[in-house]
């Protein structure tokens, strides 16, 4: 079996990444269960998984940094209600943070948004998706979550169009799933209605263009 780094399958990078996924894969098996503790650790340590392969193949401390805020962000959201929605909303803010710094210091400038089309139109339409998405949630959040909203929609949109200055097409595939990601978690807990019959479906493409995000950010800076 061809492996991604160095070494067979007991090799610890290696053994780290399906360690991964594995636990990607427990996650998603009981998504639909109510939170214990075993559940929470599975979401938790499939992200905190790849920040650790990040620091062992000697990544951008960056990389290393957004990758642990993201994994605490999980742990928070493994649980039920406001607080520990709100501690997941401030993890992943800052992961977004850190991210916009680690893509425009690989990137060429934001300038190549001008000179190239195709990456102009994408920022285009990054930036139409969360104005659309702001709105929607504008009308249906309370007022205390607004401004963090707010907030946290402009890192969003701040992290994809960094991303878009980098000539790695695995971070920019992982920006625009991560968006993809967070626009459709706001969607199944701010605007679809609590017995639709859809929201199960809506959390398990959830997980995956998230977990699958991360994994692309991370193998993109690592393999690169």
């Amino acid at each position: 079996m061809t492996m991604p780094f160095a070494g067979g399958i007991d090799a610890n990078a290696n053994a780290t990444l399906i360690f991964s996924l594995v636990a990607a894969v427990i996650y998603a098996f009981t998504l639909d269960m109510r939170p214990t503790l075993a559940r929470s650790a599975a979401k938790t340590l499939a992200v905190a998984m790849l920040a650790v392969l990040a620091f062992m193949q000697g990544g951008p401390l960056l990389l290393i940094a957004a990758l642990a805020l993201s994994s605490v962000g999980d742990a928070f959201l493994s649980r039920d209600g406001e607080k520990a929605f709100l501690g997941g909303l401030a993890s992943f803010l800052a992961a977004h943070i850190l991210y916009v710094p680690l893509f425009l210091r690989s990137g060429g400038g934001l300038d190549v948004l001008g000179t190239e089309t195709w990456r102009g139109a994408i920022a285009l339409a990054m930036a139409a998706f969360v104005v659309v998405m702001l709105a929607a949630l504008w009308r249906r959040v309370g007022p205390g979550l607004r401004a963090p909203i707010a907030v946290y929609v402009a890192a969003i949109l701040a992290m994809g169009i960094s991303a878009l200055t980098l000539d790695n097409p695995w971070v920019i595939i992982g920006a625009v799933m991560f968006m993809a990601s967070d626009g459709l978690l706001a969607t199944e807990k701010f605007l679809v209605p609590a017995i639709a019959p859809n929201r199960a479906g809506i959390r398990y493409v959830v997980w995956v263009l998230y977990y699958a995000a991360q994994l692309a950010i991370t193998l993109g800076f690592l393999l690169s």
